[in-house]
């Protein structure tokens, strides 16, 4: 337990013989001290009825102020050692100051601020849209971080499956970015590790297939009648471009330059966006030739080949035009593919990021070595590009199982 007794250092009489007093905080046997705001003469001060004698003019006015300032510091101490078992003795002299824990979306909002021009526009974005949808879950945009518990966040993750249709992995995800802002507090020493709450909560594992084109399919995709759809042509050309040339990205694929390419080697040289690593490999003939369809004799070097991009200082202008024009013409584009696999028959959506999937279990299935595989999709660790060879066994024991007796 805490004490708090006022001290009148004699040490550091003034010119003018007075000497400030203190609140002494004792806790654990370390001290600490915190200016009471007023200075006195030794013979002013009663250490042994904690007052200030007869002897001062206003005795009794400024005993009646440091009564009230150490009852309010004896009820924020009590109050923090009642909901912190090993608070120290620092944070009890800012809790005594006014700066006890703080509010959880004042500190959030402020951080992501300070953080906003060392991370991508795309990360600064999905930080700020999960802090309003808890806000939104809450009701109200204050909340102190000893108030969010395991009880809390089990109740929003159920909020998020229930009422949001969110699934495991997007519940995970919006909690994970609470626990990050935990964690940056306690490392800046804003709150103590015991009030970290995330390690007590469970995950349900997201039991979602991970879709992909087969040859027959993407075959089909190529032949589809396209005629009466708006801009579809390119938007499949792009997918099948990606299906192609190695997975790439969206992003990478609309921003694909004419410096990028090439054509002699048929070779792409670009730094991909969610990496930042310099990435070039070879592309096939099929992915040339798309690129081909597009390209024009009298483009500039930084002309983007597919049209895609209106307006490039526009788009470069800042990261979050660029963030905000991927985007939408990400949304235009799976809105279409998502018609096409609906035309196809297909038993799942078909979105733009499934080239990168199909790209991966086919190049496999066709006998290529997972390392290459990883190498043209740009994996920093081989364990990610294994997860196509999971799926590829998966259909081998189907396979197995259904003509083999």
């Amino acid at each position: 337990m805490a004490s708090i007794r006022l001290i009148l250092k004699r040490t550091q009489v003034d010119q003018s013989g007075h000497c400030p007093l203190y609140i002494r905080i004792t806790k654990d046997g370390r001290t600490n001290y915190l200016s009471a705001g007023i200075k006195l003469k030794e013979n002013e001060w009663n250490s042994a009825k904690q007052k200030v004698s007869r002897k001062h003019p206003n005795h009794i006015k400024i005993n009646a102020s440091l009564s009230q300032k150490i009852a309010d510091a004896e009820g924020q101490m009590a109050d923090m050692e009642r909901k912190f078992k090993n608070i120290s003795i620092s944070k009890l002299k800012e809790a005594i100051k006014g700066k006890g824990i703080p509010d959880f979306f004042e500190y959030a909002y402020a951080r992501c601020e300070k953080n906003r021009s060392s991370i991508s526009f795309g990360t600064y974005k999905s930080y700020t849209v999960n802090l309003r949808k808890f806000e939104a879950y809450l009701g109200k945009n204050h909340i102190f971080f000893d108030e969010i518990t395991v009880t809390l966040l089990k109740d929003y993750m159920t909020y998020m499956g229930c009422q949001l249709k969110n699934g495991p992995t997007t519940q995970r995800y919006s909690v994970m970015i609470l626990a990050i802002i935990f964690k940056e507090a306690i490392k800046e020493d804003i709150i103590p590790q015991s009030l970290y709450p995330f390690n007590k909560l469970m995950f349900r594992k997201n039991a979602q297939k991970r879709h992909f084109l087969t040859k027959d399919q993407i075959r089909d995709l190529t032949l589809l009648d396209l005629k009466q759809a708006k801009r579809a042509d390119l938007w499949r050309d792009l997918f099948l471009f990606s299906t192609y040339a190695g997975g790439l990205r969206f992003s990478d694929v609309i921003e694909l330059q004419y410096k990028h390419y090439m054509p002699l080697e048929q070779r792409i040289k670009k730094v991909i966006r969610k990496t930042g690593r310099l990435h070039q490999f070879k592309i096939g003939q099929v992915a040339t030739a798309i690129l081909n369809k597009y390209m024009k004799a009298d483009a500039q070097n930084d002309d983007y080949i597919f049209p895609v991009i209106a307006d490039k200082m526009v788009f470069n202008s800042s990261e979050e035009n660029r963030y905000n024009i991927v985007a939408k013409e990400n949304h235009y584009a799976n809105f279409q593919l998502n018609r096409m696999g609906r035309l196809l028959n297909l038993s799942f959506p078909l979105s733009f990021h499934l080239s990168r999937h199909s790209f991966a279990t086919n190049a496999l299935n066709n006998g290529m070595r997972i390392e290459h595989v990883s190498k043209l999709m740009d994996h920093q660790d081989i364990s990610t590009t294994q997860i196509y060879a999971k799926i590829i066994n998966e259909e081998l024991d189907k396979a197995v199982e259904h003509f083999i007796y």
